[in-house]
Order: structure tokens, then C-alpha cells, then sequence
């Protein structure tokens, strides 16, 4: 069985959103385009094709850019029939935390120019809590360039199951090699929202510009 020996998880999101969170907590792109009363055309636009800038929202909040994730990469690695626009709205209806501060600071270095805020979670409450609505993929789901892993639904492996099983949820459903279960998350998701986000948090850092995090 896998083990998970991460007490802290981490989240980076523009300084811009902290009034968003502080209000509504934690929601994922799908539900701050509901939130702002988005619809039709510009929805689609925003939440099922790639976001080639970052997009500023009514309410003030910030969506990122998707730059590491052409249409034409993710064609070559997506499985199982899944269309770029399908990928797209997989990752918008999620919210992301990254395992460890080494992969934020790797995001971090694509937006070194901005002010962010990074939130610092206690993974324990919060895997609790969210059991249900959470998974955790084997690397990062928002890149797509260089030799992009082979991807698709099954990439977000729910907890319960990975607990069980490690990575056999990904290996039968893509049809790839099973990881061991010693291969750590890289990401853990959680389905929509965490409203109550900083009742779990155990940090909130702001990082100005040419700043890294540092725990």
C-alpha cells in the first residue's frame, strides 16, 4: 500500500484572488465563471479551449493562462478518445495543491514577475474532511510540452482508491505501465470548491515580485 507522508500541501494563486477566497474560500475555475454569471459562448471559450493569457474577471478574480498546454501536445497524449476541450474542463472544475514546495516554486518561476499568495495546508483535516472529492494525480496535469505523460480521466485517481491500490486506477484505465507505489502525487485535486478553505490553513504567505516560497 502507498504511503503519504505529507503534512503540509501547498496552494498559489495571484495576491488578486485573496479578496475572492477570503469571501468564498477556495473555487475552481468552473465556479468562479458561475459565480461571476458567465455564460454561453465566452464559458466555453474560457472553461473548454486553452487560455492563452490570463484573464481578469468581473469580480476581480484572476484565471491563469494555460500556456503549457497546447491543443496539439495534449491530441498526441490524451487517451481513450478524450478531446483537448474535455481535458480543459476537467482541470477548470478542479481545485489544485501542489504536494511539495519544490513544484511550487517551479510554478512559481513562470510567474516570478507577479505578486502571489501561497496558502499552506494541514493535508491531514483536509483529506479528511474532503475525502470524497479528492484525488491525487501521478505528475503535474497542466503541462503538456517536452514528452507529456499519457493522460486522461483515470489520471485523477480518487483517494480511497489510491489508498487501496496506489496507481492501478490510472494503469487499468489508460492502458499504461502501472507506476509503483512508491511514485509520490504530485498533485492532489479537489472537485469544485473548498469554501472553507482557511479553516485548514496553517500558513498564508504573500510572495512579491521575484520572490520564491520558502517553508
Amino acid at each position: 500500500m502507498p504511503a503519504w507522508n505529507h503534512s503540509r500541501i501547498y496552494h498559489m494563486t495571484e495576491s488578486a484572488n485573496w479578496p475572492s477566497i477570503r469571501k468564498h474560500g477556495l473555487l475552481s475555475t468552473s465556479r468562479l465563471l458561475t459565480l461571476c454569471g458567465i455564460n454561453g459562448s465566452e464559458r466555453h471559450d474560457l472553461e473548454r479551449r486553452q487560455r492563452l493569457q490570463t484573464h481578469r474577471l468581473p469580480n476581480g478574480a484572476v484565471i491563469r493562462n494555460q500556456v503549457p498546454l497546447p491543443p496539439q501536445a495534449l491530441v498526441r497524449c490524451l487517451a481513450n478518445g478524450m478531446s483537448p476541450e474535455e481535458w480543459y474542463a476537467e482541470l477548470n472544475r478542479r481545485v489544485f495543491f501542489w504536494i511539495d514546495e519544490n513544484r511550487l516554486n517551479r510554478q512559481r518561476r513562470a510567474c516570478i514577475s507577479s505578486p502571489q499568495i501561497v496558502l499552506s495546508i494541514d493535508a491531514a483535516r483536509l483529506m479528511e474532511s474532503y475525502a470524497a472529492r479528492i484525488s491525487l494525480t501521478p505528475f503535474n496535469t497542466g503541462n503538456a510540452r517536452r514528452k507529456p505523460a499519457r493522460r486522461g480521466r483515470e489520471t485523477f485517481v480518487p483517494l480511497q482508491t489510491w489508498r487501496e491500490s496506489g496507481w492501478s486506477w490510472e494503469a487499468d484505465g489508460l492502458k499504461t505501465p502501472p507506476r509503483p507505489s512508491s511514485h509520490t502525487p504530485v498533485e492532489l485535486a479537489v472537485n469544485d470548491a473548498v469554501e472553507d478553505i482557511l479553516e485548514f490553513a496553517l500558513d498564508v504567505r504573500r510572495l512579491g515580485p521575484g520572490e520564491y516560497f520558502s517553508p
